[in-house]
């Protein structure tokens, strides 16, 4: 194996562990569920390492506090939302021409979109695993709170990151 293939899988390991501890350990009671910090971890993989690393941390760490917390039901939604979350993120973040930058419309808009997408994702699986619309429905407040929260949550760390050099190790990837 390469240097560079066994840093990323490294890397790739420790943000599956990050969006696991965020998502079982801080989680705050919302209908049909639980709200966290997870995808906060995810926006991060995404920013700074790409979609590989996005989509494995977010769709392995999240889906394993749905089992271990006791929402193993929620496991498959979880998969197949946070791999689109980490899509969508990246696809947005990387429409600069001149690199990816915390402090940019991209970003911004990829935080946005990609958080939408969770609200929208989870509000859909509470309609089909409870089998009615109201019941999803009554998630979504929760979800777009917790969307926001992610995406500050998100600037406030990478903000750190970036202060502390986070771009000559992910330039060396």
């Amino acid at each position: 194996m390469k240097k560079n293939n066994v840093m990323k899988t490294c890397i790739t390991a420790v943000f599956i562990a990050l969006t696991y501890i965020m998502t079982a350990f801080i989680q705050i009671p919302i209908p049909l569920g639980y709200a966290n910090l997870g995808d906060s971890m995810i926006l991060l993989a995404c920013f700074t390492f790409g979609p590989w690393v996005g989509c494995i941390a977010g769709g392995a760490g999240a889906s394993l506090a749905d089992v271990l917390t006791g929402y193993p039901i929620w496991a498959p939604s979880t998969i197949i939302i946070k791999l689109i979350i980490a899509l969508i993120a990246c696809g947005i973040f990387s429409l600069r021409k001149d690199g990816v930058k915390l402090y940019s419309v991209q970003t911004f808009i990829g935080s946005i979109v990609s958080m939408l997408f969770m609200a929208f994702g989870y509000t859909v699986a509470g309609a089909i695993l409870y089998g009615s619309i109201a019941s999803g429905l009554a998630s979504t407040p929760g979800l777009l709170a917790e969307g926001v929260i992610n995406i500050i949550v998100f600037y406030g760390i990478m903000s750190v990151l970036e202060k502390a050099g986070i771009r000559k190790l992910t330039d060396s990837i």
